[in-house]
């Protein structure tokens, strides 16, 4: 025995139109040609009605008569437009003056086609029927917008949220080891930096400082960091090099970093500090932001120039010593802080950037920082670095 289906069928829901016309006579009779062609139809028998009535409903189309009482169509339209619930209204407005000039007066003021009152019932069916495709069209763009909006906010959260964990990873300003002061800045430039340091406490009396530099910016770089900063463990490091060399540190991890698909890498500058015997250990790959401030007022910057990791797998990265004296300070920066253009394009540059840390001398590091930043903000013209700001920097007191 054969079965029939009783499942209900889909109902299509009729497209509608809103016909607005103060004439009872020709809006009833286009109503009713509509209500054939299975269209909905509402009805308004003036402008300030049928405005009422779209916001309310909301139609596919709005058939508008140009002469009217309490708004013309013109104006109609004008309101419409500067609504931005109502924008992407579809209007076709009637007219039994079809005049070039006063189409295109209609279309200025925010119509989207014209119909003459004397049209051929096939060109009303014709021009509805466009009118209700191209509604149709913006409805189905306006909803893409929207699903690409809310996917974009799921992922503005997601940014946030990774944000807050990259900058988990960074120490907190204060006392990191016995006569040693840090204070920090991190402002990346997308909201998601790939630029990170940290401290590495090696022993009670022996510190390692790093400050690491992606190149590119955003997600993957920040991810790449985020690993970077991981092999750097202390207990990474010492399973992965067996030694505080600074220099040995760079060669292992230029073996670990290597380019990318996309020829992204990494620049570092990795240092010890050893504050028994008062020496700093350093060793760069590719940076050239580390100087130190001595207690005399003098400034060394103190990077060579060579290659970022990842160039050359064979590289070797040599370590270089330095006696330090109490006062002293040791700043680690990437070059976002002092690579900023003017207007015009000219970067503030290194030399600016000493001039301010002369300038404010032995002020506390906090005041130091701020200021060199905020000079920076007022050279770049603007709020939003165009890269990721990181500096680290690190007073060796003695005490």
């Amino acid at each position: 025995m054969s079965s029939t289906s009783t499942e209900p069928s889909a109902q299509v829901v009729p497209q509608t139109v809103l016909i607005i016309d103060d004439e009872p006579t020709a809006r009833v009779a286009l109503a009713a040609r509509l209500k054939r062609l299975g269209y909905r139809v509402l009805q308004a028998d003036d402008g300030k009605a049928g405005l009422d009535m779209l916001r309310r409903e909301r139609p596919d189309l709005t058939i508008l008569d140009w002469m009217m009482p309490e708004m013309d169509g013109p104006s109609f339209c004008e309101v419409v437009r500067q609504d931005p619930a109502l924008l992407s209204s579809q209007i076709l407005m009637m007219t039994s003056h079809d005049q070039p000039e006063q189409i295109a007066e209609g279309l200025a003021r925010g119509a989207d086609d014209f119909l003459s009152k004397a049209a051929s019932k096939y060109e009303i069916t014709a021009r509805v029927q466009a009118g209700i495709r191209a509604a149709g069209l913006i409805k189905r763009l306006e909803d893409v917008t929207a699903e690409i909006r809310r996917k974009q906010d799921i992922l503005e959260r997601e940014l946030q949220s990774a944000a807050r964990y990259v900058e988990s990873l960074l120490p907190v300003s204060g006392t990191i080891g016995p006569g040693v002061e840090m204070v920090r800045v991190y402002r990346p430039s997308l909201g998601l930096g790939g630029d990170l340091f940290n401290v590495v406490p090696w022993s009670h009396d022996l510190l390692g400082l790093y400050l690491l530099d992606a190149s590119g910016h955003g997600v993957s770089p920040a991810l790449r960091s985020a690993s970077f900063a991981t092999f750097l463990r202390r207990e990474s490091l010492v399973r992965h090099v067996g030694s505080s060399d600074p220099g040995a540190i760079l060669t292992e991890a230029n073996k670990h970093f290597p380019l990318t698909e996309n020829g992204h890498y990494f620049t570092i500058v990795f240092a010890t500090l050893d504050i028994r015997s008062q020496t700093l250990s350093y060793a760069t790959a590719g940076h050239s932001g580390v100087f130190l401030y001595r207690q005399s007022g003098e400034i060394c910057w103190i990077a060579k120039p060579n290659l970022p990791l990842g160039f050359d797998p064979s590289t070797t990265y040599g370590t270089d010593v330095l006696a330090i004296e109490p006062g002293d300070r040791l700043y680690l920066l990437s070059d976002g802080l002092y690579e900023v253009p003017d207007a015009t394009g000219d970067l503030w540059g290194q030399d600016r950037l000493e001039e301010v840390v002369r300038t404010l001398g032995r002020r506390p590091l906090p005041e130091v920082l701020s200021g060199a930043v905020n000079e920076a903000v007022r050279w770049l013209g603007h709020e939003q670095f165009p890269d990721d700001v990181a500096v680290m920097a690190v007073e060796f007191t003695g005490s």
